[in-house]
């Protein structure tokens, strides 16, 4: 799984992107929830990612933040919902805004959003009212700041199969003690098989 991805941004034309990470360009699937924060092409850039493997494609989708990535995630559990309508969903609701609609079980304005019929906003409403728990915990376990070497320690580690709770613990003795990357992983793996 590819946790995140930094580099310079080369192309974006909604809703696809080329970020060239070390002379290696990712084409990048995105919500317009996220284009609207990009910098200007040649500027850096740092996603969060989710990678759909499918039998004739992976598709890399990227986030700017880990709300939008937890929602996106959680919005691929619900049955019959593919990558597609999770994107377009972001797309045409904050997630904020979406909790809201989830919460008042508003299928007309879930309708809006194109490719989203009744029947599909329905089975979403229904099926989210019981995950935006889920989606809530997962983002509010990433480190306020997800630029740096802490979030990007802690989205390496959540790439690996830890729980965000159990990477935010295992991240909190090391907060603010610099050193790269590649440390601050090490530190905190190491910290995780010490005997209590």
């Amino acid at each position: 799984m590819i946790g995140f991805v930094r580099g310079k941004l080369v192309a974006k034309s909604p809703p696809h992107l080329t970020v060239d990470v070390g002379g290696v360009g990712y084409d990048i699937e995105a919500p317009m929830s996220t284009f609207y924060t990009l910098p200007a092409l040649g500027a850096d850039v740092r996603l969060l990612t989710h990678l759909v493997v499918r039998e004739d494609a992976h598709i890399l989708y990227g986030f700017g933040s880990a709300e939008e990535r937890a929602l996106f995630r959680n919005l691929l559990k619900v049955s019959q919902i593919g990558p597609k309508i999770a994107l377009a969903i972001l797309s045409g609701v904050s997630v904020d805004g979406f909790a809201t609609l989830v919460k008042l079980q508003d299928t007309a304005a879930l309708t809006k959003i194109p490719g989203v019929g009744r029947k599909t906003a329905e089975r979403v409403l229904m099926e989210m009212r019981d995950r935006l728990d889920a989606v809530a915990a997962s983002a509010a376990a990433m480190p306020v700041s997800t630029s740096g070497v802490e979030g990007e320690a802690w989205s390496a580690l959540v790439a690996l199969g830890y729980k965000p709770a159990e990477v935010t613990a295992m991240l909190k003795p090391f907060a603010g003690q610099g050193g790269s990357t590649e440390e601050l992983i090490r530190r905190a793996l190491q910290g995780a098989v010490r005997p209590q």
